[in-house]
């Protein structure tokens, strides 16, 4: 079965342009054209990754994103933004989206970051059994899900394939360059900042202090590791 996926922006030129390119690489495209409409057709159609405008008249990308994350969503979000400017990503990656995309693009580069992020998904699902402890974290390949404390936490799927790339490498410190070359999977143009707002995200979901994180430490100058929670 072909993966679905929701195409949200008010540029008509636009999305047809996307919705034409994702359909010849063979892939259900949705559409909206608002904020209000992508939500309910995410409740009601359960979509495998959303294409997702910033600019969008009345509820934003934003808000949206923020919406969908906060009543447990976790599809897949490419954003797309008009403005090359590093506000609005990071804003958009604190909201919860996976990546993003600067306008204008090329549809063969969006093709291949919509390629990237359901190949990632579908490794995991598909991945043997397996299961990570760390401290009071559990990290359950299989079932895809992250307990703290044996309470059950929410995380985006950038997120958890983040933690689970820290966890197969326990103890080790990892570079910002290579975190991006192994859990993002292209060439990100050396924007490492990416990395601190998903690394931020996790210590926000499951550490007691996030400034005072016990398990994600950062090693200054080099990057990031997890430890089993020792002083």
């Amino acid at each position: 079965m072909a993966n679905r996926i929701l195409v949200v922006d008010d540029e008509e030129s636009i999305v047809k342009l996307v919705e034409y390119n994702l359909t010849q690489a063979g892939y259900e495209v949705l559409t909206a054209d608002n904020g209000l409409q992508a939500l309910e057709i995410v409740r009601e159609e359960r979509p495998d990754l959303l294409i997702l405008d910033l600019m969008l008249p009345g509820l934003n990308g934003m808000d949206v994103c923020q919406r969908l994350r906060k009543d447990g969503f976790n599809t897949s979000i490419i954003m797309l933004t008009a403005r090359d400017d590093e506000i609005d990503r990071i804003l958009g990656l604190e909201m919860g989206a996976d990546d993003y995309v600067t306008k204008p693009f090329s549809p063969r580069e969006l093709v291949a970051r919509v390629k990237a992020v359901l190949r990632r998904v579908g490794d995991e699902s598909t991945a043997a059994e397996g299961t990570y402890q760390c401290g009071d974290i559990t990290i359950d390949v299989n079932k895809y899900e992250v307990t703290v404390r044996g309470e059950r936490i929410d995380l985006t799927p950038r997120e958890f394939e983040l933690l689970q790339y820290l966890a197969k490498s326990m103890g080790r410190v990892l570079s910002r360059d290579h975190l991006l070359d192994k859990v993002w999977g292209y060439e990100f143009a050396g924007d490492t900042r990416i990395v601190d707002v998903h690394i931020s995200h996790l210590r926000d979901k499951l550490e007691k202090d996030p400034k005072n994180p016990e398990y994600i430490r950062t090693v200054r100058g080099v990057g990031y590791k997890l430890v089993q929670g020792e002083p």
